[in-house]
């Protein structure tokens, strides 16, 4: 074994995989976010390696999947490379079926990048006590070691020989190490070991129990951080509670140096060297050849072209204001929608910057200028969200136009159910999260209460009955609204162009689905300009209905359509 008194663990993941946030971003959306774990993990290596330190990194199968060369370079750079499981998911969603496939997964995805032998495993919520039956089943897949153990209080208080690393016997006689987190232990187990505690701690008190740790212990100090903890640029989801986005985003300027100082006082080294595992060159030994072969990385919603049927022409507006946090989450989310809807649909898409005071209109050039069916239109003042939509209609040359918001709070892959509604007959389809067989996921109680409220009350006012009045995401039939003027441009002018709709003889038509809170950027919504703004235009419109009612039916909806009450 190694004389290395500190083993640095190093856990390769992105901002958007952490488990806090598992209820905001949901797996099947992580192809959508800024990827920014190549940049911090070479980041990470050059900090380990300033020092002359060697560390194991834990590298989750989704990412060698998707970064197999990055894999290669930590293996090719003397770095170990172990496994932090498939997906990041926790020992709560796993049983021993689920765990298992879980392992053999990324263990497969790891060794097709490196082509050496994967010998260590780390569950990425690490294990408490009632978990031990894992440690059962990772011996029984072959791994050497494994380092999930995280002792917190009085976990472990009847086991304390679990804190520190020892050698677990699975009831099949099958033996693996187990490198638990170190923690400082004052009657309570105390995590001291890295990441947050490293970020958030007084860096004084951390350094004084280290010392502690290997004066008391023979034992090896078990270390870790996540290459994102390296990054204090990366986007920040908004949507989390306050006292999770501390935790998550405070003192990430700090976090290199406070690892610089232990690296530079200590010897470092991995635990597959440390357990004797590696060959002279510190290598693992090589991989046995895989039977299973290279699974297609495939974005959500993808899908192949088929048959030779011709595609129906399709606009899709997408209104932009102050949204350089967004662009890159709307870029590949409208990639994905490409692949699933370009066998049906000839999409096309204009983009409208309202007069953005940041960087959204050069970012929207560089992401989408150069893209085949993009254009990017601009405002020379701020008009609002309704007016970039009209301004988008009015702009394109289908006859069917799609308007969704820049934020993504509603899926766009749901086009491809709306567009089919959208008969002859029919002149606007809109999503309708209040419909009972809609829904909405972590949108703030202000929002609904306002938007529920307002739709209530156009519902009494209009003369169709509808869930949903005041959502963006919609299919148009464009002789229908383009030569629509409206008193409201901003998000008014949304409700309003439904209800001049409708009360100009129009047909709507409302698709069920669920609404998500913004993740990227800040709402541009203000809930008590928008109760009184809702109220003043609830009072025209039904001035106008009862003006229409009197004056008689109305004519073509497209010469009624525009008329101001």
């Amino acid at each position: 074994m190694t004389a290395a008194r500190i083993l640095l663990t190093i856990e390769v993941e992105d901002y958007f995989h952490v488990g806090r946030f598992d209820d905001f971003i949901p797996r099947d959306r992580w192809y959508r976010f800024e990827g920014r774990i190549e940049h911090n993990t070479r980041r990470a290596l050059d900090l380990v390696e300033a020092s002359g330190a060697r560390a194991t990194f834990f590298v989750l199968g989704w990412v060698a999947e998707r970064f197999p060369e990055l894999v290669r370079e930590i293996a090719a750079r003397g770095h170990e490379v172990a496994s932090l499981g498939y997906d990041h998911r926790t020992m709560e969603e796993m049983g021993p079926p689920e765990l298992r496939a879980d392992v053999v997964r990324a263990r497969e995805a790891l060794e097709r990048a490196t082509g050496l032998r994967v010998l260590g495993h780390r569950v990425p919520h690490y294990l408490g006590p009632y978990d031990m039956w894992a440690l059962d089943l990772l011996a029984e897949e072959g791994f050497a070691y494994d380092s999930s153990v995280k002792p917190l209080f009085r976990r472990f208080a009847r086991e304390p020989w679990r804190r520190v690393a020892h050698e677990h016997i699975s009831p099949g006689g099958r033996s693996i190490w187990e490198f638990p987190l170190s923690a400082a232990h004052f009657g309570l187990s105390i995590p001291i070991a890295g990441a947050g505690y490293f970020r958030h701690f007084p860096p004084s008190l951390v350094s004084r129990a280290i010392r502690r740790w290997l004066a008391q212990h023979d034992a090896p100090f078990v270390m870790y951080f996540r290459v994102w903890e390296l990054d204090p640029e990366q986007p920040q989801i908004q949507t989390a509670p306050l006292h999770e986005r501390v935790r998550h985003y405070r003192n990430l300027d700090k976090m290199a140096a406070r690892l610089a100082y232990y690296l530079e006082r200590y010897p470092v080294g991995g635990i597959a060297s440390h357990l004797g595992l590696l060959d002279e060159q510190g290598r693992p030994p090589v991989a046995a050849p895989s039977a299973s072969p290279t699974p297609p990385v495939r974005t959500a919603g993808s899908a192949s072209p088929g048959g030779d049927e011709p595609r129906t022409p399709v606009t899709v507006v997408v209104p932009c204001f102050n949204e350089e946090a967004s662009l890159v989450y709307l870029s590949n989310t409208l990639t994905s929608v490409r692949a699933q809807l370009g066998a049906r649909y000839e999409l096309r898409f204009l983009f409208v910057d309202d007069a953005s005071s940041d960087s959204t209109a050069s970012l929207l050039e560089r992401h989408f200028g150069a893209v085949p069916g993009c254009r990017v239109l601009r405002h020379d003042t701020n008009r609002g969200v309704a007016a970039a939509i009209l301004t988008g209609i009015r702009a394109a040359e289908t006859d069917v136009v799609c308007s969704m918001d820049c934020d993504c709070t509603y899926d766009p892959h749901e086009l491809g159910r709306m567009i089919p509604l959208l008969v002859d007959g029919v002149d606007m389809v809109t999503a309708s999260p209040y419909h009972p067989q809609g829904g909405v996921r972590n949108v703030p109680g202000w929002r609904l209460g306002l938007s529920r409220g307002a739709s209530w009350l156009y519902r009494a006012v209009l003369p169709q009955a509808l869930y949903t009045f005041t959502s963006c995401f919609r299919v148009y039939r464009r002789s229908a609204v383009a030569d629509m003027e409206l008193d409201e441009g901003g998000f008014l002018g949304v409700a309003e162009m439904l209800a001049r709709l409708l009360l100009a003889g129009g047909s709507v038509v409302e698709y069920p689905t669920v609404l998500e809170v913004r993740l990227l950027g800040l709402s541009k919504m203000k809930a008590a300009r928008g109760v009184i703004g809702h109220l003043g235009l609830l009072r025209r419109m039904l001035a106008l209905r009862i003006r229409r009612r009197l004056l008689g039916p109305p004519g073509a909806k497209s010469a009624t359509a525009g008329l101001a009450p």
